[in-house]
């Protein structure tokens, strides 16, 4: 029978790069394992990877393993963000080498993955702390004995000189501001402020509001693309049912960031227990009264919510519906209606107008621009809200596919830069006979139909 471990992991690291720690606090039953260990020269995130794959491959196989961590980069990175790396064979993924090794140690296990606030008082992420620390102590002392014993030796050596060791052309140097460099971007670029996150740091209006604890169950996934400015939220939810009014409540919400028409990468997503059965919609959503238990409630959300969503252009498909539901969770949860903050467009509105008299549904929508098909057995808040942006591309404009990574970013750039342009002729291809012949005959019918003449009349 399989048995359940808890794991408490942590890094630490004295300068960033600098000494390093990683400690993992495991507990099996009424047994207790404390492991640590460090290195001279490493990073936060290398040392938070690090606590995590000891502490797994320290447990059994067939162990269910809860693991608790204060890093959002591990948590998001191996619950999320690592299925993309993975098919962009690792390509400008920081740690790579670290990213394999939890990977592989996941491999075959059973895992539950939780966030928890670091140094808030948690007796078990502060022990894991603790060893962490403990782990570069430890570190800092070998890195002393080792050089006292290697400085008898230099001793020695003193009368010869040694022109590796005086370096007169400046490599050390130029090795170590390159190092210099390159550490300080990972944290920037990849790391989610460990020590108290904020939640969607590359968002503007973000940075504007107070910090704001997040919360685990918030997952919000930072901007791959650096773009600049108005934004645009597509966003959907999931709900009890039709009635706001009746006290149908909201059970799931996403919304993706554009900006420029072009995806940011950045995304929110949320599912809330709405202390209510969901009754018959799970035949819409799939969504269990059980998957919902654990789940945290509205009011413990909204702020985080609220922050990301205000002030951006909210695009959603029916957007009444959503907007209604969203306005009273917002306001029973103490906040201003978030219609009041945020522009509304409704691209079912645009689409009955652009389309009159056709069905207009997402699914119809789908069919008409021809956009990829999806799985949509069961409707999902963020599924739908990548649909949609598909859909309102094609409705506003027309790009429909296109790479959310830096490849617009690049082609911008390549503009700028006066790049020559390349010109070719395309080949011509005529009617045949037998296509212009069926084109008269469909431009007859089409004028006895309609009593007016065709536009692609001769």
């Amino acid at each position: 029978m399989s048995h359940t471990i808890t794991l408490y992991v942590d890094g630490a690291c004295r300068g960033n790069p600098g000494l390093g720690g990683w400690g993992a606090y495991i507990v099996s039953g009424q047994q207790e394992h404390k492991i640590c260990g460090g290195e001279d020269h490493t990073t936060n995130n290398r040392m938070e990877l690090t606590a995590a794959i000891k502490g797994i491959e320290f447990c059994p196989k067939d162990a269910k393993l809860v693991i608790y961590t204060d890093s959002n980069y591990v948590k998001q990175g191996i619950t999320e963000w690592i299925h993309g790396w993975k098919k962009k064979n690792w390509k400008d993924v920081k740690n790579p080498d670290l990213w394999q090794e939890l990977d592989a140690s996941c491999q075959g296990r059973e895992i539950e993955w939780h966030w928890i606030k670091g140094h808030a008082g948690h007796a078990g992420n502060e022990m894991a702390d603790l060893l962490a620390n403990q782990g570069a102590d430890e570190t800092l002392k070998k890195s002393k004995l080792s050089a006292s014993s290697a400085s008898t030796t230099e001793d020695k050596k003193k009368s010869e000189p040694d022109w590796l060791l005086d370096d007169p052309f400046g490599l050390d140097l130029m090795t170590d501001d390159e190092e210099e460099l390159e550490e300080p971007i990972e944290v920037e670029e990849t790391e989610i402020d460990t020590a108290a996150p904020e939640p969607n740091s590359h968002s503007q209006a973000m940075n504007e509001a107070q910090p704001v604890q997040m919360h685990p169950h918030i997952v919000i996934t930072p901007a791959t693309v650096e773009l600049h400015g108005p934004r645009q939220l597509i966003l959907d939810t999931e709900t009890t049912g039709f009635y706001y009014q009746d006290g149908d409540r909201i059970i799931e919400i996403g919304a993706i960031e554009m900006i420029n028409r072009k995806l940011t990468g950045s995304s929110i997503h949320i599912y809330t227990n709405p202390q209510k059965p969901v009754g018959d919609s799970v035949n819409v959503h799939g969504i269990t009264d059980e998957f919902l238990q654990d789940k945290p409630l509205f009011e413990e959300i909204s702020q985080v919510l609220f922050d990301y969503l205000q002030g951006a252009e909210i695009i959603a498909h029916n957007a009444t519906f959503d907007m209604n539901f969203l306005d009273m969770e917002f306001k029973r949860a103490g906040h201003v209606a978030l219609s009041e903050v945020c522009e509304v467009t409704d691209t079912l509105a645009m689409a009955k107008s652009k389309h009159p008299g056709q069905k207009n549904s997402l699914d119809a929508l789908v069919r008409r621009y021809e956009i990829p098909q999806r799985d949509r057995t069961f409707h999902g808040a963020l599924l739908d809200a990548e649909i949609l942006s598909d859909v309102y591309l094609a409705m506003t404009g027309g790009q429909v596919s296109f790479d959310m990574d830096a490849l617009s970013q690049t082609e911008e750039q390549g503009n700028r830069s006066g790049s020559a342009r390349i010109e070719m002729e395309l080949p011509v291809i005529l009617p045949s006979d037998e296509e212009l012949a069926e084109h008269e005959k469909w431009v007859k019918q089409f004028q006895e139909k309609h009593g007016t003449p065709c536009l692609f009349a001769k």
